[in-house]
């Protein structure tokens, strides 16, 4: 169950970057917003390889307390990126409006808690 939640929320959290693209994701940010277009898409493009490859290298860690910790920092992150979406709603930049990109931050954002609550069912159980 737990990595069904973050495997499932990543690849959420993955396709909402690729939706990212039309919906000019960059521009919301402070420092890209301030790029011409074509700037700002490169440099949030370009950023995107390090940060999935190494988030994809910690969470499947062959050290166990590297991928535990990882995991659990990905997992938070859905959380935390959805509120960050909430707080960047009201922005006059911020175009992500249609359901399916809601549906993909919000639903990252639900595996994430899953992931936890999981944690928590294992943790209990290994408890009694």
């Amino acid at each position: 169950m737990k990595n069904v939640s973050l495997y499932l929320g990543l690849g959420m959290l993955f396709t909402h970057e690729m939706d990212a693209m039309p919906n000019h994701e960059w521009r919301v940010f402070p420092l890209l917003g301030s790029l011409p277009d074509a700037a700002g898409q490169f440099v949030f493009l370009a950023a995107h390889i390090p940060i999935f490859a190494l988030v994809i290298a910690f969470v499947a860690s062959l050290n166990l307390k590297v991928r535990d910790r990882a995991q659990k920092i990905a997992a938070g992150f859905l959380v935390v990126h959805a509120a960050l979406h909430f707080m960047f709603s009201g922005q006059a930049n911020y175009e992500f409006s249609s359901f399916f990109s809601s549906a993909l931050i919000l639903g990252a954002a639900l595996c994430g808690i899953g992931f936890f609550s999981a944690v928590a069912l294992e943790r209990s159980s290994s408890i009694s």
